[in-house]
């Protein structure tokens, strides 16, 4: 099993541009089938979610090109609607992909997703609005089926503003006869990019970033270019990084609007923050504060930020809590840090976390994606070697992880 080799010490220091966003990426290749035509989307990231998400499509009858972030994908061809069971198991998010092919052929096939086990994210949410729209929904022998004469548009309230649901209900609804209209949905920045997309293909979506969604059906839609949103968990892992060894980096491709709810945080730590048109620099301290963080849907802070900041509080000064209300699971990586000598503890949905002078090397494992780049944080600033294995899930979202660990002045290398 492959693993990163990380040898703690060194400043984070030097200049990354960063990726294109995983979580906006996904759905927006869902989004491709919509049109039956070709679509070309830039700055997709080079990172195992997409590589499974474009497995999918193939099997479907989809032609893709792929060469340096670029992703042609022609699905005039596409003739199948049920989402292989094998890779489905694999990725959680690609249930979106049966709101997109519900959207073009009314019927689709799938079965229920896998990934990072970090706690419950039930379909039952998805199979219930879906049925709002006035689907057919059965279950099979493990796989549920769905399908539908005419979809007609709607007015949905979801119980909770979930990102997936809300992603899924606009695939199916492009195509809807009539209007539909979600309340309650997620506001997240990529449900505004997926927004941007869709209606640069002729679709006619309002309202993503608020609390109301408006979609007017359209009968078709065209070919289209477009470029993906910089990944706003990836530039806040690295500098959560960078203010763990009192480094000083800058990312360029940043939409600070997008990570206030991150760096206001740093801030709080101590961490000067320096931001411009499309770039960030952060100073770290020498020591940091401590904090205390409760996840929420955005704009709250996010669920996904919130390992890599409980790795980097637990080096500083004073007692860190952190309230996770998204999902019941993401405090695992917590018992690894343990290993480095943190100390943490754990009731129920919250974390406390008191600060240790230093952490030591030690052998660990990544227990889901970002838990697994919340252990490489407190390597960095660890005395002597870790080892960290499994990194099959922190490939699953982090493109060249370890090569902008390097460029950054990290002494990281992979090994067996």
């Amino acid at each position: 099993m492959t693993q990163y080799i990380i040898e703690g010490g060194n400043e984070l220091e030097g200049e990354i541009n960063s990726s294109g966003s995983k979580n906006a990426s996904l759905p927006i290749i869902a989004a491709s089938i919509l049109s039956g035509k070709t679509t070309t989307l830039y700055n997709v990231p080079n990172i195992q979610d997409i590589k499974i998400t474009l497995d999918i499509l193939r099997i479907l009858g989809c032609k893709i090109d792929r060469k340096n972030g670029k992703i042609i994908i022609d699905s005039g061809r596409m003739n199948k609607t049920e989402i292989p069971k094998e890779l489905m198991h694999k990725l959680r998010s690609s249930v979106i992909l049966a709101g997109a092919i519900l959207g073009r052929f009314n019927k689709a096939i799938f079965s229920y997703p896998g990934g990072c086990d970090i706690g419950g994210r039930p379909i039952d949410l998805h199979i219930k609005s879906l049925k709002k729209l006035g689907i057919n929904i059965e279950e099979e022998a493990g796989y549920i089926i769905c399908s539908r004469d005419k979809i007609i548009g709607a007015d949905i309230h979801l119980d909770f503003p979930s990102v997936g649901v809300t992603e899924n209900l606009m695939l199916a609804s492009v195509l809807a006869e009539g209007e539909t209209t979600i309340t309650n949905v997620a506001m997240e920045p990529e449900i505004i990019d997926l927004q941007r997309f869709l209606n640069r293909m002729g679709a006619k979506v309002s309202g993503a970033g608020e609390n109301v969604i408006k979609i007017q059906g359209v009968k078709k839609l065209k070919n289209v270019s477009y470029n993906i949103m910089p990944d706003r968990i990836e530039i806040g892992t690295f500098l959560c990084m960078t203010a763990i060894t009192g480094g000083n980096i800058i990312i360029n491709n940043v939409n600070n609007e997008d990570i206030k709810s991150i760096t206001s945080k740093l801030e709080e730590t101590g961490v000067r923050v320096k931001q411009e048109k499309s770039s960030i620099e952060i100073m770290a301290p020498k020591k940091l504060k401590a904090i205390d963080i409760k996840t929420m849907p955005y704009p709250g802070f996010p669920t996904d930020m919130q390992s890599v900041f409980g790795a980097m509080l637990t080096v500083a000064k004073g007692t860190s809590l952190i309230v996770e209300n998204i999902f019941e699971n993401r405090f695992r990586y917590l018992n690894e840090l343990k290993k480095m000598g943190a100390k943490v503890s754990i009731e129920g949905n919250v974390a406390i976390i008191k600060g240790v002078k230093k952490l030591h090397g030690a052998e660990m494992e990544a227990p889901d994606l970002r838990g697994g780049a919340a252990i490489c944080t407190a390597a960095l600033v660890a005395k002597g070697q870790s080892t960290v294995s499994n990194i099959s899930h922190i490939l699953r979202g982090y493109e060249n992880f370890d090569k902008k660990l390097r460029k950054l002045n990290v002494q990281i290398k992979l090994g067996t």
